[in-house]
Order: structure tokens, then sequence, then C-alpha cells
């Protein structure tokens, strides 16, 4: 099931209102060949991923961005429309980590995040894990990437939901 928005803006969302099978869509983010240099020059730079010339050579015939870039790219997004600015707690971590296209200079990368699973904490009354897929789609509709979140998250406390 697609949706729009969440019932709760992302200021005021908390562990109760996600649900399992939801499916949101955010986007786009684009990204440039000086953005692709740049970082990688930092953070990965593997000459696919910093030098036009080379890279044209290579076995992706073209500049291509760093997954863990794209990974970034796709947690902007995350952060900014999913995930509670108010009752995220911490993150145990990512599983299943893809990349299964390249990302070129030029690309729009739009974001799906289908929830997956929520729990509540069997030890702490006050949050519960909410676990997420997310996949990067570009403009041609191609998945590039893709990864699983668990997310701990805040639950309303009894005055705040009565306030609801």
């Amino acid at each position: 099931m697609t949706q729009k928005e969440f019932q709760h803006p992302v200021d005021d969302r908390y562990f109760e209102d996600y649900t399992a099978g939801s499916v949101y869509e955010y986007g786009s983010v684009g990204i440039s060949e000086s953005e692709i240099i740049t970082f990688a020059r930092d953070y990965d730079p593997q000459s696919i991923h910093t030098s036009p010339k080379m890279a044209a050579n290579g076995p992706f015939k073209g500049l291509i961005a760093s997954g863990w870039q794209t990974v970034g790219l796709m947690m902007r997004l995350f952060v900014a429309h999913y995930l509670s600015s108010v009752a995220s707690l911490a993150s145990p971590g990512v599983d299943e980590v893809r990349w299964s296209k390249p990302v070129r200079p030029g690309d729009k990368l739009w974001l799906r995040v289908s929830t997956l699973e929520i729990r509540p904490s069997r030890t702490k009354p006050d949050r519960g894990m909410v676990i997420s897929l997310l996949e990067a789609i570009n403009q041609n509709g191609e998945n590039v990437a893709s990864f699983k979140a668990m997310n701990l998250i805040a639950r309303r406390t009894p005055t705040q939901a009565a306030a609801k």
C-alpha cells in the first residue's frame, strides 16, 4: 500500500505512527560529476569515482558514484521524510546493502521506503524497532541501491497520546 504521507509530520512522529506494509516514496535528489569526484577523493578514491578519463576505460565505461555516496543520498531522503526527528533514538545497524546499478553524473534518485516490521521492545516499553527496506530508484525507474534499516523509535508518552 503506497501512501503519500504519514498521518503525523516528521517532527511529531512516534513508533505508533509506523505501520508494517506501508510504502512511501520521496525524492528526488540529483548528483553531479563534481559531487561524485569530491566525495570519492575524500572517502573512496578509486579511479572509477575520481577520474572521468580513467573511468571511461574502466568496467563501467564512465564515471560512477561511490556506493557509499549513494547510501548517503538515500539517508538524506530517509532522514528528511521518513525517520522521526523527535523520536528516533539510534540504529543498531543496516543489513543487506546492495548496489545493483551504477549511479552516474546527472542521475536523479528517489527513495522508496517499505516498512517491513514494527516491534515493541520487550525490555524497554518506551520504544520499539522499525525495520524498513530502502530502495534508491533512478530517473529510468531502475533500482540502483537498497538496504534494510533498523531504527529504534520512541513511543508516545501517555501525556502525548492523550493530547492527540
